[in-house]
């Protein structure tokens, strides 16, 4: 006799399936990683109880899927889980003195590195450390201390590990950094960051692994099911497939495979040729979405249109030539993966523009949703209505603005940081516009990013409220349209008889809550593929 028993039954107040004009349900319930059935009567699945399932009657709670990160950085979160955690500190000397506890566990001449998720504007003295501070932390051990994706700050045992002196050339792209007198300050940018992290040894594939469990079990304590992880190394791909053997990962995961630092097509084949291994992959809890390039830099060297508030001689820079570029991202979609390319200055914005632009006119028929806009931070109408005619989706990152907006007005001027990820003129304009967080750079939350994207907060203050979208929208940019953007529109996102079982758990709807409680509000459970991998799950 077949059993037709669930495996998890949850009653609660709302379960919104997110199927446009479907009434809030009361009852869903799952059978293995799919969703078997929903009811709008509270008691109307109870006859799929039997002696194995597993009971929620949560009076009060509202469901919801599990929410999509779509541009997001786990690897550098796993990573991160076992760093110096500098995030901590408030001013250098307490930046210093956790190097410095460090270094006095490490054997001498072992790299010592840092967490990523930190701003300097959160230090008293609002910089960076430099190279002869770290110094004073150890002069014994090589320091790599970074911040985001984009920036590096090394001592001066790392300058010469890499025989980086004032003679070196500075790459194409990159920055290599000097103070007043024209020294060497340890600060490396964009593609001068390889100069250094080549040499910079990768954790043990243990201590990774344990990394990634982590920090993935802290994306879903926050109510993400599944994250777009945009800059896997190849090495960085191998440790996530051993992390799924092992059963570490808690969130879903689809990897954009990193070209950041190559500058040639040359490059990029070699790249695809090791991708090759993985086309046919078909776990749906890891798989390879794509290619990652980075056309411009971040918050220091975005390719703006306008010079720069603070230096009117410069405004960014491109770290690729389009006419290289072309060729690049022709070589991917010609071996039939998608490309997302960071840009995010006006100007970056509308030289990707231009090379997507050519690579449909020589490439005719690609599949809709093949070449991906990461960040489009400064798109304005314009550009904006050219992205939605050629049909290139956008991921926008509101918890980035949330987080840099006082750095970023240093740079840019406040008009121009007001403007950044423009949610309210994507959506009016019908694109595929899709969000996420951008970690380390902006703090990882399903509700923490629906907040910012509803009232425009950021840590100075509400900057561009005419950008501002609906708790709705803001909820979709991160279930419906996040599956879209991934190709799994038949798979997730709406809590419906057939798809997998992602849903999260809130003691609250979260619509109904004031601001700052949706700012911090979790789940109390996370599900993906009907296993319960909040904290209280299993380990």
């Amino acid at each position: 006799m077949t059993d037709h028993t669930a495996d998890l039954l949850i009653r609660a107040d709302a379960v919104h399936t997110l199927v446009p004009g479907q009434a809030p349900q009361r009852a869903l319930a799952v059978r293995g990683d799919r969703i078997m059935a929903v009811s709008a009567d509270p008691h109307g699945l109870d006859h799929l109880v039997g002696a194995g399932t597993e009971v929620h009657d949560l009076p009060g709670a509202t469901v919801l899927p599990a929410f999509d990160d779509t541009h997001t950085h786990l690897v550098f979160a796993g990573l991160g889980a076992q760093d110096v955690p500098v995030h901590q500190a408030r001013t250098i000397p307490e930046f210093l003195d956790l190097i410095r506890q460090r270094a006095a566990v490490t054997p001498e001449g072992e790299w010592i590195r840092t967490t990523t998720n930190w701003q300097e504007l959160n230090l008293a003295e609002r910089r960076m450390p430099t190279a002869a501070e770290l110094d004073t932390a150890t002069d014994r051990h090589p320091v790599l201390v970074k911040r985001g994706g984009h920036n590096d700050v090394v001592n001066h045992y790392a300058l010469r590990l890499a025989g980086i002196t004032e003679d070196t050339p500075v790459p194409p792209g990159g920055t290599i950094g000097r103070d007043a007198d024209g020294k060497l300050d340890g600060r490396l940018i964009d593609n001068a960051l390889h100069l250094v992290e080549h040499l910079v040894p990768a954790p043990d594939r243990d201590r990774r692994i344990e990394g990634l469990r982590l920090a993935s079990r802290d994306y879903a304590a926050t109510g993400i099911g599944t994250v777009r992880d945009c800059a896997v190394t190849p090495e960085d791909y191998a440790v996530y497939l051993a992390a799924r053997k092992e059963g570490a990962l808690h969130t879903r995961v689809r990897a954009l495979i990193s070209a950041l630092g190559m500058t040639s097509a040359a490059q990029v084949e070699d790249l695809l040729d090791v991708m090759e291994q993985w086309r046919d992959d078909s776990d749906p809890w890891l798989s390879v979405w794509g290619v990652k390039f980075g056309l411009d830099g971040g918050l220091e060297a975005g390719a703006t249109e306008e010079p720069y508030a603070c230096d009117h001689s410069f405004s960014g820079m491109l770290i690729w030539e389009p006419d290289a570029l072309v060729e690049a991202v022709e070589a991917v979609v010609r071996r039939g993966w998608r490309v997302g390319t960071h840009a995010y200055g006006d100007r970056a914005v509308r030289t990707l523009l231009d090379v997507y632009e050519r690579v449909l006119e020589r490439n005719p028929g690609l599949s809709a949703g093949t070449l991906v806009m990461e960040h489009g931070g400064l798109a304005g109408p314009e550009q904006r209505a050219r992205a939605v005619a050629l049909g290139i989706p956008v991921t926008i990152q509101q918890p980035l603005l949330h987080d840099t907006a006082e750095v970023e007005e240093t740079f840019w001027g406040p008009e121009r940081v007001a403007r950044l990820f423009p949610a309210r003129g994507w959506i009016d304009l019908g694109a595929q516009v899709s969000a996420g967080s951008d970690f380390p750079v902006g703090q990882f939350g399903a509700m923490r990013s629906v907040w910012g994207m509803t009232t425009r907060q950021t840590v100075i203050g509400v900057k561009g409220p005419e950008h501002a979208i609906s708790y709705d929208e803001a909820v979709t940019l991160h279930t419906l349209n996040a599956v879209r953007l991934n190709g799994e529109e038949g798979l997730r996102g709406t809590l419906t008889p057939g798809r997998l079982a992602d849903l999260t758990v809130w003691d609250r709807d979260p619509a109904h809550c004031p601001s700052d409680t949706l700012r911090d509000l979790t789940p109390t459970h996370t599900f993906v593929g009907g296993l319960l991998v909040t904290p209280g799950g299993p380990q």
